[in-house]
């Protein structure tokens, strides 16, 4: 069975910075892209950034120029580095690895997510 955790979340004050880990565990043969989302109380889950297995990222328009996400393929795990935090930043975080190979198959997965909070 696949699992995801995370962690690094926290409170911080703006302007501070954070980093988020999420180590997927298990039978894993490969995975696709790894990426983190978020949802803030309201409002829609999104997407925060995305990694695929060759390195490429994409980011959402808030987190751009802030935020930076990398991957350590040999541990199947996924690190956000937030700079620069603003309390619009403050969400769940949940991390997401698409399309994981194991012997039981080729699925998605989510993490339990994690709270980050922006405030002074």
């Amino acid at each position: 069975q696949v699992q995801l955790v995370e962690s690094g979340g926290g409170l911080v004050q703006p302007g501070g910075s954070l980093r988020l880990s999420c180590a997927a565990s298990g039978s894993i043969v490969s995975i696709d892209a790894m990426g983190w989302y978020r949802r803030a109380p309201g409002k829609q889950r999104e997407l925060v950034a995305r990694i695929s297995s060759g390195g490429s990222t994409n980011y959402g328009e808030s987190v751009k120029g802030r935020f930076t996400i990398s991957r350590d393929n040999a541990k199947n795990t996924v690190y956000l580095q937030m700079n620069s935090l603003k309390p619009e930043d403050t969400a769940v975080y949940y991390c997401n690895a698409l399309r994981v190979l194991s012997p039981a198959g080729t699925y998605d997965y989510w993490g339990q997510g994690t709270q980050v909070t922006v405030s002074s």
